[in-house]
């Protein structure tokens, strides 16, 4: 971007101000205002809040808007880089309010989003994820899709709880990005989401122990608005992570009436049966993965996702 002091310097010299250009410049910038179609239906439209000759004694104003319109199609930067000269009437006058243009406010709407989305371990290319880009015309997926897109309205609109999904389904289905595509319709409401990859935080619970910063980190995660864990069921489970770190984020939601998402390649009953049931040293605890699967029961409602593997392709 261009130093203001430098902009200024260019825009005088523009201005040809000196001896007898200075009447010429006048002159020529008077026949490019009237030629002007944005200033002259500017003027025609606010006529009644304008001065006689508020042209006249806009000349100044007028020219800065000229000369930014100039620079902008030219390509060149401006000293209010990503906002567009707007003309406006004060106190009579014609005068110049910069407002941020597409770009910018795009821009900000990005940024704004991204601040609901919290993410843990998930792909980068998750917050571009988004329900228009999901692919409709696969009919095995589309129960899951038009689940997604009814949530946002419903929880926004009832002042009752509104249970999550549980998406299950064979790999590259698209489970992790319409759970992603969700949490950024839901963050376009204003609603605030985490989105998790168990796997991952799995190994990082295990790694906080020692600092027991573990808590902190479950506290954050099990508080949010909307919660979304993500591929349920890879690896082995630890009796640990799951009766303390699982089972805490599980019963708060319950209590607090706080919906879930769940993606899986199980099924419910599959998952408890063979991931919630035994640890790492082989001992079933059937009792324990029943009460947790219950909770998960209560916070989501399953959906199967069936169709081409995606990620081959």
């Amino acid at each position: 971007m261009k130093p203001v002091s430098k902009y200024i310097q260019q825009f005088l010299r523009e201005r040809t101000i000196n001896g007898q250009g200075a009447h010429k410049s006048y002159e020529l910038a008077v026949k490019e205002i009237k030629a002007n179609p944005e200033i002259q239906k500017f003027v025609r439209e606010n006529k009644n809040k304008l001065a006689d000759d508020a042209v006249t004694r806009s000349i100044a104003k007028l020219r800065e808007y000229l000369f930014i319109q100039k620079s902008r199609k030219q390509g060149q930067a401006t000293f209010a880089q990503g906002y567009e000269p707007k003309l406006i009437v004060n106190d009579r006058l014609i005068d110049i309010s910069y407002e941020p243009g597409e770009e910018t406010l795009a821009k900000r709407k990005a940024e704004m989003l991204a601040k609901r989305v919290t993410t843990v371990a998930m792909p980068a290319d998750i917050r571009h994820a988004s329900l228009e880009h999901f692919d409709q015309h696969d009919n095995r997926r589309y129960k899951a899709f038009a689940q997604a897109v009814h949530f946002t309205k419903d929880y926004t609109k009832s002042k009752h709880f509104v249970p999550g999904f549980y998406f299950y389904g064979p790999f590259g289905v698209g489970k992790t990005y319409l759970l992603g595509a969700l949490a950024n319709d839901l963050a376009d409401s204003g609603v605030l989401t985490t989105l998790v990859h168990f796997p991952s935080f799995e190994s990082e619970m295990k790694a906080s122990i020692g600092d027991r910063s573990y808590l902190r980190k479950i506290d954050s995660v099990k508080k949010s608005p909307i919660l979304m864990l993500d591929d349920m069921g890879a690896g082995t489970l630890s009796s640990w992570v799951r009766d303390e770190v699982l089972g805490v984020i599980l019963e708060y939601r319950m209590q607090q009436r706080l919906p879930m998402f769940f993606s899986s390649n199980f099924s419910m009953d599959d998952l408890e049966e063979n991931w919630l049931t035994y640890d790492r040293k082989g001992d079933g605890e059937p009792l324990k993965a029943q009460r947790l699967m219950q909770r998960i029961r209560f916070l989501s409602r399953e959906v199967e996702m069936i169709g081409r593997d995606r990620r081959l392709e």
